[in-house]
């Protein structure tokens, strides 16, 4: 102790002169001075605290691992997963990050080649494939990632049975798809510049492996989780024993479901990645104009299921509901382009969804929108 120092150093013959260390003036160095107890100093504070990390859902489509007019292939699913992985594990550096993804061509394809499967199954099996290329990729770029086979409840008696919304499958042009349509039954719709299968889409009630994935956020803060692919196989409980559960003919929307596990995990921010950019009005057109930031209540004046082209209005429902449906101060929920990642997240592109902004909107200046694209036939391999 340093006092029992300070006694020796009294005791000695000669000039009492005590370690400067061991009181706070000289004077009390005198045999008949007050007695000063000393205290170990504080622990000096650092100059800057290291900032907490965010909590981030991100979501990336399944066409972000098939570009428009390729094979669906392993080895071009390979190739994309290797181009995005860099961005991701960039940004996991710096966040607490859970990352989920579609599965649209990857399911339909499946579908075309086992005509007999259900969707569950096929989810199932498209959720294992992606995840295994995506937790490569990640591997090969520093990060390590754990894909989680998600089941996802969901209510088999929703409206969504009724109008099949959720695209699935390969593009067609409008003769194949009309044709594909009368021959096996199907639904299809426009997709952009092209067309595809659709089918039930009904909204994610219940997560079931929601606690094994917050645990590995927890206890493995190192291992990124990849979870809800494809928006979870879709699963019913069976009403006379609740317990059990039965597959469902169906394919749960991946942003929907994305929305729904950022508020489960308390997330800071819920991303959407796309490969258009933010949020658009009057898509196409002369005057289009990019949102920079806008609040729930004006997105849902805008109607915005109906308003936004193709894909686009399912995401921007799932940017609502997160912001929405959180309970953590702040949250906020931003769609942009997968290369703009760092940008998205330092709010300097994409659109943002915040419960306050300034006059419900505000607009990104300097940017001109993207030309529509009409349906049309898709190129030849």
């Amino acid at each position: 102790m340093m006092l029992r120092n300070c006694s020796r150093a009294l005791s000695r013959t000669g000039p009492a002169v005590a370690p400067r260390s061991c009181f706070s003036s000289s004077s009390a160095a005198k045999g008949d001075g007050p007695k000063v107890t000393v205290k170990d100093p504080a622990p000096a504070e650092p100059k800057t605290k290291p900032k907490k990390k965010q909590r981030l859902v991100v979501a990336v489509g399944g066409n972000a691992l098939q570009r428009r007019g390729d094979r669906l292939t392993i080895e071009n699913m390979l190739k994309a997963a290797a181009q995005m992985a860099p961005t991701l594990a960039e940004l996991a550096k710096d966040n607490e990050l859970v990352l989920t993804h579609g599965n649209g061509p990857q399911v339909g394809e499946l579908a075309l080649e086992r005509a007999a499967a259900t969707f569950d199954v096929l989810g199932a099996e498209s959720m294992g494939q992606i995840g295994y290329v995506l937790a490569q990729a990640m591997q090969s770029a520093g990060c390590t990632a754990v894909p989680i086979l998600t089941q996802v409840v969901v209510d088999q008696y929703s409206e969504a049975f009724k109008d099949p919304t959720k695209f699935v499958g390969p593009i067609y042009g409008s003769i194949e798809a009309q044709a594909l349509a009368q021959s096996l039954g199907w639904t299809v719709k426009p997709d952009g510049e092209y067309f595809r299968r659709v089918v039930p889409s009904p909204p994610p009630v219940e997560i079931l492996q929601i606690d094994a994935i917050k645990t590995l956020l927890e206890h493995s803060p190192g291992i990124l989780p990849i979870a809800c692919g494809g928006g979870g196989v879709p699963v019913a409980r069976v009403p006379a024993n609740p317990n059990t559960l039965q597959g469902v003919e169906a394919v749960i929307d991946k942003d929907a479901c994305g929305a729904k596990l950022a508020n489960e995990l308390d997330a800071d921010g819920f991303i959407i990645f796309t490969d258009g950019g933010g949020i658009w009005e009057n898509f196409g057109k002369p005057e289009a104009r990019e949102m920079e930031q806008a609040t729930p209540e004006y997105l849902r004046g805008t109607k915005a299921g109906a308003k936004f082209p193709g894909s686009m209005g399912p995401k921007v429902n799932a940017l609502i509901d997160f912001v929405e449906g959180s309970n953590k101060p702040g949250a906020w929920a931003a769609v942009g382009d997968l290369k703009d990642a760092a940008k998205i997240v330092a709010g300097e592109e994409g659109t943002f969804v915040r419960e306050e902004v300034e006059n419900g909107v505000q607009w990104r200046a300097g940017k001109s929108g993207p030309a529509r694209k009409e349906s049309k036939d898709p190129p030849p391999f």
